[in-house]
């Protein structure tokens, strides 16, 4: 292991970067070790604030798509009505075929 002297970090906006020089390589000091664990801790931190939302855009996204799909789906159904009130009054007699194009 190496020794890690002089070790310090700077906190940007939204990014920790981490500054390590090594001198020579023997042992690691509790100071180096709590040091660490506390830059890595702020960064599992920054990590999973992140993730979270990073879940809910997709969330979001989702819910956005199923809209679009439940309207998508209302728009044909409404159609297979027309079309099957329009094919009954076929059956019926009560009305003549007309093909209209869209």
């Amino acid at each position: 292991m190496g020794a890690i002297t002089n070790l310090s970090s700077v906190i940007l906006p939204h990014r920790l970067l981490v500054v390590v020089h090594i001198e020579n390589m023997n042992v690691l000091t509790r100071k180096d070790l709590e040091l660490m664990e506390r830059i890595v801790c702020k960064s599992a931190d920054d990590i999973a604030v992140s993730i979270a939302r990073s879940f809910e855009r997709l969330e979001e996204s989702m819910d956005a798509f199923e809209a679009r799909i439940y309207s998508h789906l209302t728009d044909i159904e409404e159609e297979l009505e027309t079309e099957l009130k329009a094919l009954r009054l076929i059956a019926e007699g009560e009305s003549e075929v007309v093909i209209v194009e869209k």
